[in-house]
């Protein structure tokens, strides 16, 4: 298991720790209040939610935009973005680094992806690997690259209050039908240590003869915990689900200046701790127990080690997603 910082900001880390400690402990009683909200509220919205009227859909098809491991010839990056197509329009998920990196706008180019029959588009939570780069997190401003300018006055969905320039932007407070025949589980908060109080939001939808499909961006409020939304949201079997499950076990994406940058800021635990083949067992057994048919996770926030035991250990068939890749359900 390798280091999650480097050996050489060993140093200077204890030589700044007589500031450094104080601020970890105050922190981490923020943390903790925010652990006991998120627990509080999330029990409160999944105890009040109702059966939604999910649309039948006639098919249900992903384009992956944006993913750490990529078809030949697509650009990958540690960052999520999703075209979901149905019989009933289209709607885009998530825009990883928007246009600070390249890979959103070269493999929306390859792909011939047309801006505007892109119907809505869909934030998941407002971190900068899903809503357009650091500038668009650190402003609540969702930024797109030119190449991939949705219309203006289309609809912009997100978890918590932002903006999105041209955009018509609503703030989801409960699960409700968004446009296409998908759904939105609703923001579930998770506490992180130094991202703070996080909404997420989730996407469900219902395929005529299969079952739910369900999507998540990072899944920070747990799997676990997005599916039991999804039951109240509907009884219909789970069909697949798919996205983002947060297991940087033996190490993060996207690495910078030594530092592994997944392990440490967006586990729901504190830096001392870390995400540990355990709660993958849990996270697998949760997964089984759901009896989906397919099983698509996100290689952006979680490693190689954790893939290789979903592929060998889930039930379902599973297959990790790709940037360029099709999926029709």
């Amino acid at each position: 298991m390798s280091f999650r910082i480097s050996p050489l900001w060993w140093p200077l880390l204890g030589t700044a720790s007589p500031i450094i400690v104080p601020l970890l402990i105050a922190r981490n009683r923020r943390f903790k209040k925010n652990r006991e909200l998120a627990a509080k509220l999330n029990r409160e919205r999944i105890d009040r939610a109702q059966p939604l009227d999910l649309p039948e859909l006639d098919f249900l098809e992903l384009t992956v935009l944006v993913e750490e491991k990529t078809k030949q010839g697509f650009l990958g990056d540690a960052g999520v973005s999703y075209l979901f197509r149905t019989d009933r329009g289209s709607l885009l998920f998530d825009v990883g680094f928007g246009p600070e990196r390249p890979a959103l706008a070269h493999n929306a180019e390859k792909l011939g992806i047309e801006p505007d029959r892109i119907d809505a588009l869909v934030i998941s939570h407002l971190h900068p690997d899903h809503m357009g780069g650091l500038r668009a997190s650190r402003s609540k401003r969702v930024t797109l690259p030119e190449e991939l300018a949705i219309p203006q006055g289309r609809p912009c969905f997100l978890p918590a209050v932002g903006k999105a320039e041209g955009l018509q932007c609503e703030v989801v407070d409960k699960a409700w039908g968004l446009t296409c025949g998908i759904a939105t589980t609703g923001p579930l908060a998770r506490s992180l240590f130094f991202f703070g109080f996080t909404e997420e939001q989730a996407l469900i939808a219902q395929v005529k003869n299969k079952g739910l499909v369900i999507f998540t961006g990072c899944g920070h409020p747990s799997i676990e915990l997005i599916v039991e939304m999804a039951g109240r949201l509907s009884q219909e079997p789970i069909y697949v689900i798919g996205g983002g499950l947060h297991f940087p076990i033996t190490g993060g994406r996207g690495n910078r200046v030594g530092i592994q940058f997944q392990t440490i800021l967006g586990t729901g635990k504190p830096p001392w701790q870390r995400i540990t083949d355990d709660d993958l067992s849990r996270t697998i057994l949760a997964l089984d127990e759901c009896d989906p048919h397919r099983v698509l996770p996100s290689a952006h926030d979680s490693c190689d080690h954790s893939l290789t035991r979903m592929e060998r250990e889930l039930k379902a068939e599973t297959q990790i997603l790709e940037a360029g890749e099709t999926y029709r359900f």
